[in-house]
């Protein structure tokens, strides 16, 4: 179904783009410091299942639109801008209570769903994948869609195998430091701080 040549070269490269810290990456690494392990991995899967959800797009032909509509780019950048900062505010106005066991379940749960929500609003992933994807499918073996599938799939899992050891390990330190109030209230403002540079660097690019 895809050039195996062009395969190899794809996982290296995709490998490469998991590996480099990027805004995701930094969004899991904030969530993990908060809320624990388990948050950081689910704030990783949500990522993954947005990426993946982009990729269906890119291979249905809908991400094409924001090449023709740039009204819909901006509006999608700014609401993804607004609802970092809106995950911004609450990490400031958390008390950071000290803790002696994980987060609650319902933390957890929005904790995948911010993921994927940041993921979804931010256009320049979509752009991403009309870019990058295209590079790899040969049209000259047929099933267009089924490779960006596949490659999608494949950077997905490989996104999601990075982004989770990084939500694993910043989710572990922070078990060990939020013992202590006033590190638990550093490490909200830490979050606060990611959400709000988030933002501002996606409200910023054009």
């Amino acid at each position: 179904m895809v050039d195996m040549s062009s395969y190899a070269a794809f996982l290296v490269a995709a490998f490469a783009l998991c590996v480099t810290p990027g805004p995701d990456m930094m969004f899991i690494v904030a969530m993990g410091g908060r809320g624990g392990p388990r948050t950081g991995v689910l704030a990783a899967a949500g990522v993954a299942c947005a990426m993946f959800v982009h990729t269906v797009a890119a291979a249905l032909g809908l991400s094409a639109l924001f090449l023709s509509l740039p009204a819909l780019y901006h509006a999608l950048r700014w609401a993804g801008a607004a609802y970092l900062l809106y995950l911004a505010v609450k990490a400031f106005r958390d008390r950071g209570a000290a803790v002696e066991g994980g987060p609650a379940e319902p933390g957890r749960r929005r904790a995948f769903w911010q993921g994927a929500v940041i993921n979804l609003l931010n256009p320049k992933v979509i752009l991403f994948n009309v870019a990058f994807l295209p590079q790899f499918v040969a049209p000259g073996l047929g099933h267009v869609r089924e490779q960006f599938l596949v490659l999608g799939l494949t950077i997905t899992v490989m996104g999601f195998a990075v982004d989770g050891s990084v939500g694993l390990l910043s989710g572990k330190l922070s078990s060990l430091l939020r013992r202590s109030r006033r590190v638990a209230r550093g490490l909200n403002v830490f979050t606060g701080t990611v959400f709000t540079a988030l933002a501002v660097r996606l409200s910023t690019q054009g």
